[in-house]
């Protein structure tokens, strides 16, 4: 393009524009504009800087609307937003205002985010992820918090990601997935239009040679002697015993830390857990064994609130370092209280004859398969009343006994 395709009153052109082009004009210093058709120009300041312009009636007014600089818009998206300016235009409303009332309704990530995490407060399982869900996006707030949903791109995503991805592959994969799900709910309400910006983003970021570290877990031929030596350190009786409990029913930290006595049931042997505390949201029961069912009546000897083991104060459980602690008392730093449910699975697998639905039914795991979860109508509580009951004898028999049980 050349200067003698500046605007001619005569003319009407359409495209005669192209991408090269708007990157080659120069105007030597003065102010010129270059039509492009359908009142899009090309306007360039003296200074050489390039910006796009739609002229159009407004209500039987002419009006000059700006359409963002050629450094941030191509034609073709100028393109784009004037014919849909032009549609707006014929209708007979303003795309002015209506432009000045989109930058208003359409909010910032940061606003979207909260929302969501407003949204999803109910579905939170404790008052610390619901926490955590908002602390790990403090550096995406940084990034691009300030920028309205629309305006977002992959590459915003990936600048962000790409420095923790490999460093913090766990905690980077929870952001993109929070991240993903503000996206889908913007654009649930239309303040989005076009793919997620998330999308394909994983493809981009290098791939994790880490291999995913898991539990520290004891042998389960060890665990007998653990018990016993639970049973002789110097931890609180209460701590004790939600160690051994929690041992004994396979289960979570959370799960012990936060039982109540609403929650158990002595005479049917049973704790169920309701959905709102269980990792998979899911209600669950535990059988209790005998040796459960005597943890349980000392603690209630102890307990004087609703906890089933309490803290400091009769309205307070015990906190979620209390095991870790009985740990570093006892010099096992090597181990976690999560990993004595590897411990439990080894054995159940390796020393009992019970199915794998039944032990993955006692760890309260769900179901990977979809169809095989989908038949899978029954918590197989009698087997597992079973099971855990033979593991109970087998964890609190004598270290000395122990040796010589067979598969």
């Amino acid at each position: 393009m050349t200067e003698g395709t500046e605007i001619n009153p005569r003319r009407h052109p359409h495209k005669a524009l192209n991408a090269r082009s708007v990157q080659t004009i120069t105007t030597n210093g003065r102010r010129r504009r270059f039509a492009d058709g359908g009142g899009l120009y090309l306007f360039v300041a003296a200074n050489g800087c390039k910006s796009w312009v739609l002229r159009t009636l407004v209500k039987g007014k002419r009006t000059d609307i700006g359409l963002g600089s050629l450094a941030l818009v191509s034609l073709a998206q100028a393109r784009e937003e004037a014919a849909r300016l032009r549609r707006i235009a014929r209708a007979g409303d303003d795309p002015l205002a209506l432009r000045r009332q989109e930058r208003r309704t359409v909010p910032t990530f940061e606003e979207a985010a909260r929302q969501v995490h407003a949204a999803h407060a109910e579905s939170f399982r404790n008052e610390k992820h619901r926490k955590q869900w908002l602390a790990s996006l403090s550096e995406v707030f940084t990034a691009f918090g300030a920028k309205q949903v629309n305006a977002i791109s992959s590459a915003d995503v990936l600048a962000v990601l790409s420095p923790r991805w490999l460093k913090r592959p766990e905690t980077s994969r929870r952001v993109l997935q929070r991240v993903r799900t503000v996206f889908e709910w913007c654009k649930a309400q239309g303040y989005c239009a076009g793919d997620n910006p998330t999308g394909g983003v994983t493809k981009a970021l290098p791939k994790s040679r880490t291999a995913k570290a898991h539990h520290a877990a004891l042998p389960y031929a060890q665990v007998p002697g653990f018990i016993h030596g639970l049973r002789e350190s110097d931890s609180r009786e209460s701590v004790r015993l939600a160690f051994e409990f929690t041992i004994l029913c396979a289960a979570r930290t959370s799960e012990t830390l936060g039982a109540t006595w609403s929650e158990i049931n002595l005479d049917a042997k049973t704790w169920t857990i309701p959905g709102t505390r269980m990792k998979a949201g899911v209600e669950h029961r535990v059988p209790l064994s005998d040796r459960c069912v005597e943890i349980l009546k000392r603690a209630a000897e102890l307990s004087d609130g609703p906890y089933v083991f309490r803290g400091r104060t009769a309205l307070r459980s015990l906190t979620n370092m209390v095991f870790l602690m009985a740990l570093r008392r006892m010099n096992r730093r090597d181990l976690t209280t999560h990993g004595f449910r590897s411990s439990f699975r080894d054995w159940a697998a390796e020393r009992t004859n019970f199915s794998r639905a039944v032990c993955e039914s006692a760890l309260a795991h769900t179901l990977a398969n979809k169809t095989e979860a989908a038949y899978h109508r029954t918590d197989l509580f009698e087997l597992r009343r079973d099971l855990m009951a033979t593991w109970s004898a087998f964890a609190t028999a004598t270290p000395a006994d122990v040796v010589a049980i067979r598969a």
